[in-house]
């Protein structure tokens, strides 16, 4: 069913919720201590039996210097810098087997996959542990984990991990720096738009039903997780209301559209529950950088699958072409 707002609202709906004053702040003093750990991007030959794509396992160090894990798909055989595709995952899930990824190599550009800290448990397997949050890869949820303050927020680790893919994919010699994407759905699609917004070397973004876009709405309009979690946790915790919704503006996609410049693409299915159809149009509406969105409007948090697949093809081929 359509819940949400009626299209034609959505499409003008910008809800006015400010940034912290110090929000640009904040973030590149995060940056910076993050690149104080050397990036240290190593690309190790694996997957032997593929034959049009050649497959690296990736490690690299994010936030706090914990090492990250990824792919990186190439075509086989290439001998000159590519565009390169920086994608990140849905919540929950983690980056599985090269096999699982072989689509934009095979279309001809880099592409790399970073792996989620401490996820990957709950629908594909991941091999990032976060030290920060004591551990090996664990089932969810992620959403309160050090809610109480920005400092100690677990997306604080993970937003600076997805700057630090984008930056350990331009390390590599076969990857065209001056031409990067970054993609994602869900979740990955609102790291696609944090790492757009900190990241102004990011020319392209395509941004899946995005999630971890306008809270204060989501968390009181779906009954659905991940949003859901913080719903729940605050139903507990009576007296942490504020210092939640403090510590939240610090992570809002919203914010990070305001400040993004890339081309962008979003989707948005109109029966999602997940991620309600208003919450990504209100970071969709604050974009700053050029833009276009498709919408699905009997679909929901699957949105267009395949087709929008097709879509994010041709607006890589138009924007990145293939020299």
């Amino acid at each position: 069913m359509h819940f949400d707002l009626p299209l034609s609202e959505l499409e003008h709906y910008r809800p006015v919720e400010a940034a912290p004053d110090d929000f640009n702040a904040f973030w590149a003093e995060t940056l910076a201590a993050t690149r104080t750990f050397d990036l240290n991007a190593r690309f190790e030959p694996v997957f032997p039996l593929l034959r049009q794509v050649d497959a690296y396992d990736v490690t690299f160090a994010g936030f706090g210097g914990a090492s990250i894990k990824g792919w990186l798909l190439l075509p086989a055989g290439a001998s000159t810098p590519l565009p390169c595709v920086v994608e990140y995952i849905g919540y929950g899930g983690g980056r599985g087997y090269p096999t699982d990824w072989l689509l934009w190599a095979s279309q001809g550009y880099a592409h790399l996959v970073m792996d989620t800290r401490g996820q990957g448990s709950a629908w594909r397997q991941g091999d990032t542990p976060d030290p920060q949050a004591g551990g090996e890869p664990h089932l969810p949820g992620f959403m309160t984990q050090g809610i109480l303050n920005r400092e100690t927020y677990y997306y604080r680790r993970l937003y600076s991990d997805a700057v630090r893919a984008v930056e350990a994919a331009r390390a590599h010699p076969l990857v065209d720096s001056s031409r990067m994407a970054v993609m994602g759905g869900s979740q990955g699609g609102g790291l696609a738009l944090a790492a757009a917004g900190l990241m102004p070397e990011v020319k392209l973004c395509l941004a899946d039903v995005p999630f971890l876009c306008h809270f204060s709405r989501a968390i009181t309009l779906t009954d659905d997780a991940p949003f859901s979690e913080i719903a729940r946790y605050l139903r507990t915790h009576r007296t942490h209301t504020a210092a939640v919704t403090e510590t939240l503006r610090y992570f809002d996609g919203l914010h990070f559209a305001a400040r993004a410049q890339a081309q962008a693409l979003f989707s948005v299915g109109l029966m999602d529950t997940v991620c309600p159809p208003s919450t990504v149009y209100a970071a969709y509406n604050h974009y700053a950088g050029s833009k276009e969105i498709r919408v699905y409007p009997f679909n929901g948090h699957e949105g267009g699958e395949n087709l929008q697949t097709l879509e994010k093809m041709q607006t890589l081929s138009r924007c990145f072409p293939l020299l």
